[in-house]
């Protein structure tokens, strides 16, 4: 028997929309990662392997979780677009670059990620609750193998608000299309809502209070 507590479930078209966000988020993480080893001048094949990993991280562990096929490795075009990313971060002169460029690049991708990575799961007959959980994990884990990958204090351990900018984004996306909010709309508003949740963060240093026990 179905708890009253959950929202019905839902198995959204991926249509133009969603797959718009797919190749967006899968580009921006991957430029964010060649950032990443721009600013620890490494070679170009490092570049793209950093945009590589950075940019399809997150949805490959999500795939592997619900069971579908690793998109990436279905169809070459994300990692076709994580190399062209390299290649164009590579190509720019670094002063093109501001020091808080990889936020940015990363803040979009993880809006436009954790929409589609939850979008995603819930077409594959995932509950709506996980499916949101899973829109976080699509969202949050390329960042975090990038920071690793780069010898840099990941982005779970910084103050700002990250995470939390994920879960608003994906658990909007979730909640909207239960309520029968058409599915291009709802991806839109909540990877809106999500990006301007981090960009706050980015831009004034916005945390949750952390723990404070004895």
């Amino acid at each position: 028997m179905s708890s009253p507590l959950l929202l019905p479930q839902i198995a959204p078209q991926i249509g133009p929309v969603l797959e718009a966000l797919s190749i967006i988020g899968t580009a921006l993480f991957a430029a964010s990662g060649a950032l990443a080893a721009a600013r620890l001048q490494q070679t170009l094949v490092t570049f793209a392997f950093f945009a590589l990993v950075t940019g399809v991280g997150g949805g490959t562990l999500r795939d592997l979780l619900i069971g579908a096929p690793v998109f990436w490795v279905e169809d070459p075009i994300p990692a076709i677009a994580c190399v062209v990313a390299a290649l164009l971060v590579w190509l720019t002169p670094r002063d093109w670059w501001s020091d808080r460029a990889l936020d940015w690049l990363d803040a979009v991708g993880l809006a436009a990620f954790a929409v589609f990575g939850a979008a995603k799961a819930l077409s594959f007959g995932i509950s709506p609750f996980v499916a949101a959980i899973m829109g976080v994990v699509t969202g949050c884990m390329g960042g975090i193998i990038r920071d690793l990958l780069a010898g840099e204090p990941s982005i779970l351990l910084r103050p700002e608000i990250y995470v939390t900018a994920a879960a608003l984004a994906s658990g909007l996306f979730v909640t909207l299309a239960a309520m029968g909010v058409p599915v291009p709309l709802a991806s839109v508003v909540a990877a809106l809502a999500g990006f301007a949740l981090r960009a706050i963060a980015i831009a004034r240093g916005l945390a949750l209070p952390s723990y404070r026990g004895v």
